[in-house]
């Protein structure tokens, strides 16, 4: 932190928080308030540091205080729409000083993305949504729309009335070119006039508080990519070769591509891009041509960044093409020699993206071509918290929304999968007000003039976007990353599950403490267990406690069940069960359930067809305990047939716990009475001790039987003597416990378990 001694301050700018994008803040150290001589909501000019180079060039923001964790840095956090507006990058310095302003009466406005149309019945709703924003002319904004995309528009003039004093103005141009331009802040009453298009047609672009939950990631790639472009004499002094490239690869829908737009929009570099396929010719040699001239043209303007999107499609393994692929196989050989060859391609930086890396020809991935390998993963629950923020900037959500919840139960969903939940949200809420939009009667066929849409922004300012609008949304988007294997958890409490606290406390030590007080456990060098199984009679709650694991514990969560990876193709079924492990490892962390699992790993050299099953149970194996360590995944089984499940498999260091779900006791029968019973009209005389007793040897399944049969008959009596207030009384228990010839009563008397 400088100061010039002038009522100014020079500060290093950093990336704001997303909930600060597009407020037109800037926060700083409170200590500095009085430096500039400024307080809390004051509106500060930012220019440039004199010696970037950069003058001319500046930007207006409201003061706020820095939060508590970025103080005393010497720093000033301000969004991308800020730094787009001063031309520079992060860790540049700004120049920062207070000035006065004026309430906007007039603001004129022209769109900046293409495609946009407003008309003035737009311009009242855009004075509200822009509401306490300070510009200048020349400066470009953002308006946080409804939904989740955002509409950028350039401030060409802040004051048109004072054209009519022409002469005047014409008077003074030199003086009024000499000093800064007039700052305003925009208010409700503001009249904005909307011109058509800019000339300049450039929107803002993505941002890096645009990509949530990847800082990491972020960081990775700009010391790959801005300190190579930005400082070059820095590696030329030290002898070190700037890194040339990075491969970016990871499930669809991560953020690969994002990061690479924003990286373009936040750097100085000349950049351009390449889908894989489009770079194909039918012409011999012309692939290769392509390729060439799309390198010689980054290089002519380097410093340089070369995104390839899809790169599996044109430089797939050699060693696995035929001899009918001579095409593809020229295309890898001269990627490899453009990227490592003789020939140096000085400050050009390649980044490529890929969903399949390991169909990548070995070659690329070698340090030279590909530097560096960062792989975008599957968004935890903080990190679908922040892109949930992101997309719902716009949305006037109600206070029920919780979107700590909500990044909770959305498993498995990638950061496309919950940019189309906010939008499914936002159309669900939509759909309220959407038989008041109509056609307005302008232009119509008859007239050959196109018809145009009347929006009713009386009742949008009242619409919310509520917890009900995000459920329905729910319904309609799939996790991506779990797409294949993907089950819908219920909702399922440990209360829900009478009894069996034992087997509940283990399953909350096994799985939860290794995700909550993994410092405690690396404390005392305790490795988490990879597996339990659940073993018992049927129907005493094994899948029920495996549906409360994935419920309480917030985790991402695959069920499979075990017949279903077997395939009548060889080597399918083993691969089946590779899928299923490196899906659950790329959703780290995460809890596999097989159910039925005797089915999939049955005791080899049993059966004809043994040779699938000791495939299938070798896999299986290898992928449990090999190895390659599985980390941040919990295995779960369940069988009713112990004795058929493999022997190697029941080992400690596979299924450390062996978990028997017994028959209930006669306390655990009275718990899962009451859970069956909690909320139905129970009769007061009714004994739920007395028929715990009575169902001695019945099974959790039975019981809940019993408690549907019970409330069967009363409602069955009820269409016979009509009464609105009727109870379940003991009479219609004893009938669904002791009907005649019924096995339940069966059961009772001969005291079996269930087959």
């Amino acid at each position: 932190m400088k100061s010039p001694n002038n009522g100014s301050l020079i500060l290093k700018v950093t990336e704001a928080q997303s909930k600060d994008v597009g407020r037109a803040i800037a926060r700083i150290d409170p200590e500095y308030f009085s430096k500039i001589q400024a307080d809390t909501g004051d509106i500060i000019r930012l220019t440039p540091q004199k010696s970037e180079g950069k003058k001319g060039r500046e930007a207006v923001a409201r003061m706020m205080p820095a939060y508590p964790e970025d103080r005393g840095k010497g720093i000033i956090q301000i969004d991308g729409i800020a730094r787009e507006n001063l031309k520079i990058g992060l860790d540049e310095k700004v120049e920062i000083q207070k000035v006065s302003y004026e309430e906007a009466r007039v603001l004129v406005l022209s769109p900046l993305n293409t495609g946009a149309s407003f008309k003035k019945e737009d311009a009242q709703y855009l004075a509200e949504i822009l509401d306490g924003t300070p510009v200048i002319k020349g400066s470009k904004i953002r308006a946080t729309l409804f939904g989740t995309r955002a509409q950028d528009f350039l401030v060409e003039d802040t004051d048109p009335l004072r054209q009519s004093f022409s002469p005047l103005r014409q008077s003074f141009s030199e003086a009024s070119e000499a000093s800064p331009a007039k700052v305003v802040l925009i208010k409700p009453f503001t009249f904005i006039k909307l011109k058509g298009m800019a000339k300049e047609k450039q929107g803002i672009g993505i941002t890096y508080e645009d990509i949530g939950g990847l800082g990491k990631e972020i960081r990775r790639i700009r010391e790959m990519i801005e300190l190579p472009l930005k400082h070059p004499e820095l590696f030329e002094r030290l002898g070190i070769d700037p890194p040339k490239g990075v491969l970016l690869h990871g499930s669809p829908g991560c953020g690969k591509t994002l990061i690479a737009r924003a990286v373009a929009n936040e750097t100085d570099a000349y950049f351009t891009h390449i889908s894989g396929p489009e770079i194909m010719g039918k012409f011999y040699g012309e692939s290769e041509g392509r390729l060439r001239e799309i390198f010689e043209e980054a290089k002519a303007n380097a410093p340089a960044i070369l995104f390839i999107d899809e790169i599996d499609a044109i430089a797939p393994k050699r060693e696995e093409m035929g001899g009918e692929k001579q095409v593809e196989r020229r295309v890898v050989a001269q990627l490899l020699a453009l990227m490592d060859g003789l020939e140096s391609r000085g400050q050009l930086i390649v980044i490529g993206a890929t969903n399949i890396p390991n169909t990548l020809d070995p070659a690329l991935r070698r340090p030279g071509r590909f530097d560096r390998e960062i792989v975008i993963g599957i968004p935890d629950r903080n990190a679908r918290k922040a892109i949930l923020e992101i997309h719902t900037r716009g949305m006037p959500l109600a206070d029920g929304v919780d979107l700590d919840k909500l990044a909770e139960i959305t498993h498995g969903f990638v950061g496309a999968d919950l940019e189309a939940l906010c939008r499914e949200a936002a159309m669900s809420a939509l759909r309220e007000i959407m038989p008041e939009i109509e056609f307005s009667a302008q232009g119509g066929s008859a007239s050959g003039g196109e018809k145009e849409w009347y929006i009713p922004y009386e009742k949008l300012r009242k619409i919310e976007v509520t917890g009900e609008h995000f459920r329905e949304a729910l319904k309609e988007v799939e996790p991506s990353a779990l797409r294949e294997v993907f089950s819908e958890i219920p909702s399922v409490k440990w209360e829900d599950v009478g009894g069996l606290e034992c087997i509940k406390q283990t399953l909350k030590e096994v799985i939860e403490w290794p995700l909550k007080y993994s410092e405690a456990l690396g404390y005392v060098k305790l490795k988490p267990s990879k597996g339990i199984m659940l073993y018992g009679p049927p129907g005493c709650g094994k899948t029920l406690l495996a549906k409360a694991v994935a419920t309480e514990l917030g985790v991402n969560f695959i069920s499979i069940k075990g017949p279903e990876l077997f395939s009548k193709y060889i080597g399918e079924s083993e691969k089946g069960i590779r899928e299923v492990f490196k899906k659950a490892k790329l959703a780290s962390p995460c809890i596999v359930f097989f159910d039925e699992i005797d089915s999939l790993v049955a005791k080899r050299g049993s059966g004809a067809d043994s040779h699938v099953t000791e495939r299938v149970v070798s896999q299986f194996l290898a992928e449990l305990d090999g190895i390659e360590e599985l980390k941040a995944v919990v295995v779960l089984g369940a069988t009713n047939k112990l004795d058929m499940v493999d022997p190697a498999l029941l080992r400690a260091g596979r299924f450390d716990f062996l978990l028997e779900v017994p028959k209930p006791s006669e306390e655990c029968r009275c718990a899962i009475f009451s859970i069956h019973t909690k909320d139905k009209p129970l009769d007061r005389a009714v004994s739920l001790k007395k028929f715990a007793k009575l169902t001695e040897g019945l099974t959790g399944a039975d019981i809940e039987l019993i408690c549907k049969k019970a409330a069967m008959s009363a409602v069955r009596e009820n269409f016979v003597q009509p009464d609105n207030n009727f109870k379940i009384t003991a009479k219609h228990f004893e009938e669904a416990i002791n009907p005649v010839g019924n096995e339940i009563s069966n059961k009772i008397n001969k005291n079996k378990p269930l087959a």
